[in-house]
């Protein structure tokens, strides 16, 4: 929704599924529920309530998935973007531990979906390795021991294990979730928008939601050409819901990423890096990166506040690949492309009841699919079976996310991180490359130690 459609997705769009034509609403509609936004969450939550036998009507402004949905990097993890440590400060070791939960049904509810409507073009290879590039191994043992504290399934991987993956000698220690994956988004969203018609649900694209009133027992949506009216709204549209609903749209900050797709790059790829799951260096907002189409590379990173052509990523992107893994040479982009996504400033997600019968579902940037994933059946359970465990997302309420002013100290922070973050990954390989010096010298000693002590020895004597 947030991307011009005559912006494809590059490699997304060229190894799409065949989809069905969908029309735009044309005559005013009476539903049970009425979802605005066909992304992921909008699509989730339309399938489980029309699998329950509610009838269903998504609206969507341009096609299935064209926004973030169909556009991010397809890594299916466990958790939030907000770090562990936070999150047990704010809401205690134990609410914690139930939202880690719902993070990991989320993500079983990807790969069960997948499993079980025999989704073609998905494609899931499991695996994600996160990659520290400075020397903090005993820093990256204490995440991996507060992890299981709180559930999760992760392991240790120490520099030499890493770089037996990725031949890479600016990486240090990781973390590896063996339980995530990685997917094609977009044929995962077109699947899902199927499951959700089969269902019965309706979906209806090129159909922009152009003003809601949510008072009364049954709400009124209103399009270019039809009404639709529904005790039950779902307003799952992220960032773009800023015409609709401005105040709502104002709590997210819209957060730009760049995408590539290598041309094909030959074994020399598979030699470097091993590893065939997801690959994410430091934090989630740099670089993330995995193989597709077999020797492809795909690389995403360089943050931006504000749109961009992609152009303006390209040689940045180029330039982080080279960085990392200067064997590949120059590569050359068969794909670029970028997407919007919106981040709270909380690093939440935003799910639950607004009012009575107006819910939302937004705010999923930066944390993976699954929590769209998550969402989605949380909201169902609350709408149907009056289920209230979407109330564990209470403590992270709608958060003013500063305007211009808050995209500003955002980007500032991004940028201004960088350069520490260069220097202390240099610090790292320098002392690396220090004890390294000293070891050889040491074992140079060794080596000499027995011919050096004699000679000593005969000056001592002759003394």
């Amino acid at each position: 929704m947030s991307e011009p459609d005559s912006e494809t997705a590059g490699w997304y769009d060229e190894s799409r599924v065949e989809t069905r034509e969908r029309w735009r609403l044309n005559v005013d509609v009476d539903v049970d529920l009425c979802v605005i936004g066909a992304g992921l969450a909008g699509l989730t939550v339309a399938r489980e309530v029309a699998r329950r036998g509610w009838s269903v009507v998504v609206l969507e402004a341009g096609h299935v998935a064209g926004a973030a949905s169909g556009r991010n990097t397809g890594f299916v993890l466990p958790g939030f973007h907000e770090d562990i440590d936070s999150m047990v400060e704010r809401i205690g070791l134990d609410h914690t531990k139930q939202l880690w939960a719902l993070s990991e049904q989320g993500l079983d509810y990807v790969r069960r979906t997948i499993d079980e409507t025999g989704m073609p073009g998905v494609d899931p290879v499991p695996g994600w390795l996160h990659v520290s590039k400075t020397d903090n191994d005993r820093e990256i043992g204490g995440e991996v021991e507060r992890l299981r504290w709180i559930g999760a399934d992760a392991e240790y991987w120490p520099t030499a294990r890493v770089r037996e993956s990725l031949r890479n000698a600016r990486y240090f220690s990781a973390v590896h979730f063996p339980k995530a994956f990685h997917i094609h988004p977009l044929n995962y969203a077109l699947g899902l928008a199927a499951s959700a018609e089969s269902a019965g649900a309706r979906i209806y694209e090129k159909t922009p939601a152009l003003s809601i009133d949510p008072t009364g027992v049954r709400k009124r949506i209103v399009t270019a050409n039809a009404r639709v009216r529904a005790p039950h709204v779902v307003l799952a549209g992220n960032v773009d819901l800023g015409e609709l609903m401005p105040p709502l749209a104002a709590t997210l900050l819209p957060i730009t990423t760049f995408v590539m797709v290598t041309e094909p790059l030959g074994p020399q790829l598979h030699e470097l890096i091993r590893f065939r799951g997801g690959i994410s260096d430091t934090n989630r907002a740099d670089n993330h990166y995995r193989i597709v189409g077999g020797d492809r590379l795909q690389w995403s990173g360089r943050m931006r506040v504000w749109p961009a052509n992609p152009r303006v990523a390209a040689r940045g992107l180029k330039r982080d690949i080279l960085r990392n893994f200067p064997e590949l040479g120059v590569v050359e982009i068969a794909h670029l492309w970028h997407g919007t996504f919106g981040r709270a400033v909380h690093r939440m997600p935003q799910v639950g009841e607004l009012e009575p019968g107006l819910w939302i579902a937004s705010g999923f940037g930066a944390h993976g699919i699954n929590t769209t994933a998550m969402a989605g059946e949380l909201i169902a359970r609350g709408m149907i079976e009056r289920d209230e465990t979407w109330r564990l997302f209470a403590p992270y309420e709608l958060v003013w996310a500063g305007g211009l002013i808050g995209r500003a100290l955002a980007q500032g922070i991004y940028w201004g991180s960088r350069p520490l973050d260069q220097a202390a990954q240099l610090f790292s390989r320098y002392r690396e490359g220090a004890r390294s010096r000293r070891a050889a010298r040491r074992l140079a000693r060794k080596a000499r130690g027995p011919a050096e002590q004699g000679a000593d020895g005969g000056v001592g004597g002759a003394g």
